[in-house]
Order: C-alpha cells, then sequence, then structure tokens
C-alpha cells in the first residue's frame, strides 16, 4: 500500500485531540453526502419530467417528417417517396395536408389549423394516451369526423355529448372571386374526440386527408409526409432521405421538429445541476478547515517523518489523501443514498404531487441514467481534487523547521 495513502487512512479514524476536528471532517463529510444524494435524485426527477413531456410530446408526433424546402405544399408521387410505403423500416406513412381556417360553433368563431390525415396515422397508436374525452375517430364506412384540440372545444364550447353538434369549417378557396360568399369553401364535420392538454395540439382539428382535399380544393399535393420509423434506424434513415431527396426537401428528426421544447428541457436540468455543483463546492471546501487543524494535531508527527528523511512532497501526498478520502466517502454514500431513494421512489411512489392528472398515481417520476451518476462523480472528484490540493499546500505552508518541535 502507498506509504501516504496508509498513513491518511490512519490520521482519519485515529483518535484526535481536538474534538472539533473530528466535527469538521464530519461536517465535511456529511456537505458532500447531503450534495451528492441532492444532485442524484433532483436529476432523476429532471429526467423522469422530461421522459414524461416527451411521452406526451412523442405520441403524436413522428420520428420523421418530411417538407418542403420552398412553397407550402408538393407531389408525394416522387417514384423514391412513394416507395418508403414499401420499406420494412417504415411501419407508419402519413400523408398531411394542414392550413389555417375558420372554425364555427353555435355562432362562436375561432381560427385554428385544420390538420387532414391519412389512415396510416391511427396505426400503432394509443387512443388513451392521446384523446382527454372522446373517440379516435376519424372516419367509418359513412361518415367523417374530427378530433378536436382542448384549445379548440374550450374557445368554442364544443361539448361531445349533444346530438346536431356539427363544426363548421370555412377554407380559402384557391381561385379566387369578388363574390364574399364564394371565396371560402364551407363543410361541416362532427367532432369525435379531445385531444389530451399539449401546447402543439391545443389549437389543431385532425381531419380525414379526403375529407381535407375537399375543403382545400387539394388534389394530389401534401403538405409533409410523417414516418414512423424502427428506433433503431432514424438517424441512418434520415440522413439517407436527406441525401436521396436533395436540397428541395427538408427531414426532421423529433428534437428538430420542436427544439424550443429540447432546449428548455435541457437548459433547466443544466441550470440545476450547476447551482447544485456551487453548493457542493462550497462543501467540499470545508476540507480545508479540516485538514488545517489536522496539520495542527499531527505536527509532531510530521516532525518525526521529516526527520525520517520524508520530504514536503510526501507530507503533502498525506494530507491531500486525507481530503480525498473525506471527499469520495461523502460522495459515493451520497450516490448509494440517492440511487436507493429513487428506487423506492419508483417502486413506491410515497411522494406524490396535488391536481396532477398526467401521472396516474400523482407520484412523482424517476428515471435513473448511468450517464448522470458518471458525471456526478467526475463533478466531485474534480472539485475534491482542486480543494485537496489546495489544503495540503497551505496546511504545511508555513510550517518552519518541524524538527524542532520533536
Amino acid at each position: 500500500m502507498n506509504v501516504s495513502i496508509y498513513i491518511a487512512r490512519r490520521y482519519l479514524f485515529s483518535k484526535k485531540s481536538l474534538n472539533a476536528i473530528n466535527l469538521i471532517s464530519g461536517i465535511s463529510m456529511l456537505g458532500v453526502f447531503v450534495g451528492t444524494a441532492a444532485l442524484v435524485i433532483i436529476l432523476s426527477v429532471f429526467n423522469g419530467f422530461e421522459g414524461l413531456v416527451l411521452s406526451l410530446y412523442n405520441s403524436i408526433t413522428p420520428e420523421l417528417v418530411i417538407e418542403p424546402a420552398q412553397g407550402k405544399t408538393f407531389d408525394p408521387r416522387i417514384q423514391y417517396l412513394a416507395q418508403l410505403k414499401e420499406d420494412p423500416r417504415v411501419t407508419a406513412y402519413v400523408e398531411v395536408l394542414q392550413e389555417k381556417a375558420l372554425l364555427e360553433y353555435d355562432g362562436i368563431q375561432y381560427i385554428a389549423t385544420i390538420k387532414g390525415v391519412s389512415s396510416d396515422f391511427l396505426k400503432g397508436r394509443e387512443p388513451d394516451s392521446l384523446l382527454s374525452e372522446g373517440t379516435l375517430t376519424l372516419q367509418t364506412e359513412s361518415n367523417n369526423y374530427a378530433v378536436i384540440g382542448s384549445l379548440v372545444q374550450s374557445s368554442l364550447g364544443i361539448e361531445l355529448n349533444q346530438e346536431l353538434n356539427y363544426l363548421q369549417i370555412y377554407a380559402p378557396r384557391k381561385s379566387g372571386s369578388t363574390n364574399p360568399a364564394e371565396q371560402f369553401t364551407i363543410k361541416t364535420i362532427a367532432p369525435s374526440g379531445v385531444l389530451k392538454m399539449q401546447k402543439q395540439l391545443d389549437p389543431i382539428v385532425l381531419l380525414p386527408i379526403g375529407f381535407a382535399r375537399e375543403l382545400m380544393e387539394e388534389e394530389e399535393n401534401v403538405s409533409a409526409l410523417e414516418l414512423s420509423v424502427q428506433t433503431s434506424s432514424v438517424y441512418a434513415i434520415q440522413e439517407e432521405l436527406s441525401a436521396n431527396l436533395g436540397s428541395k426537401f427538408i427531414v426532421k428528426n423529433r428534437a428538430q421538429q420542436n427544439q424550443l421544447l429540447y432546449k428548455i428541457l435541457n437548459s433547466e436540468k443544466s441550470a440545476v445541476f450547476l447551482i447544485l455543483t456551487f453548493v457542493l463546492i462550497i462543501a467540499i471546501f470545508n476540507i480545508i478547515g479540516s485538514l488545517t487543524m489536522l496539520v495542527m494535531d499531527k505536527r509532531k508527527d510530521v516532525a518525526i517523518l521529516k526527520s525520517m528523511g520524508a520530504n514536503d512532497t510526501l507530507v503533502r501526498r498525506i494530507f491531500f489523501s486525507q481530503g480525498m478520502m473525506i471527499s469520495m466517502a461523502g460522495c459515493v454514500s451520497g450516490m448509494l443514498t440517492g440511487l436507493l431513494f429513487c428506487l423506492l421512489q419508483q417502486q413506491y411512489g410515497f411522494i406524490k404531487m396535488e391536481d396532477v392528472t398526467l401521472i396516474a398515481d400523482n407520484s412523482y417520476p424517476i428515471i435513473l441514467k448511468w450517464q448522470d451518476f458518471v458525471l456526478i462523480f467526475f463533478t466531485v472528484s474534480l472539485i475534491s481534487v482542486a480543494a485537496s490540493s489546495i489544503a495540503s499546500r497551505l496546511s504545511i505552508k508555513n510550517a518552519v523547521d518541524l524538527k524542532e518541535n520533536l
């Protein structure tokens, strides 16, 4: 065993002449313990909320979207695009036709986004994950239906259980007319369901694409193609599509479809991590005071080591090693405690949130990521090295001829 580590370990557990030294060392270790455990727990909670938000977002958002680089629509009958329907990696191929329109219900008007989707839109989707009420029905053999966003419902006062609750949709005609009455295509449709509250879905009305084509007078073109693909192939397929389609089309993955959401989630987590890291820095730098008092208590031991030929480097290593032991003991125990707390919360959900409907049991969501543990350990280790190095140098900086203490 390394001499400096051996002596540092003996000093750590040996009895000191001043109880204050043990107290300060314990406080230093406790500070690292609490800070590390808090980092593990809070980052895991943020992971849980991030997973919850993204699960709601991903339930309606496809893995890939193909949009025109210029203009609003494009022809999906291009050979390469048409072949995507047969690609085994593509599990759902959805044609989308989207435009702004005026809605009217019971004399109340509201401007919303109407989104016509092909039949593959319902493929692999769980209605319960999308709807707050009603059914996810867009088309039957004889009728078309609309699924509306929560903002559309609240703005127009739509109640699904009412009879003859038809929604009127006014879409501007492509061919202009001097007669105001002929400037809009007007169609009626009954709403079948209401989407859960999500910012990107609240002002949307989902329609069958055939109904949307008649409303917008668009026979072939689409606004976008939404592709559900095998998760492991997303980036490979995106690169392949971008290369084959060229500059006329833009291919976006989920993060690119809503960059603001991902930036907010990442920035919030980073901000909390930095705040708790500053708390850790303060806790770890208490080691300087602890080591300084330890040097005062062990002056005779240091003098003996010097007389036996030990140089300043060995003495510094002894106190550096002790500082690292204090920090690492707090770090490891804090990480284990944080891990245990998170596992118990995942299993039993004993800490609840009030007035939350997005989570079945109202418990705080927890997702553990090994990357967080690596980041926390690296951060604590880096701060501990800096603090222990400073402490070990300052502890013997003013020592003068320790041999005289013998």
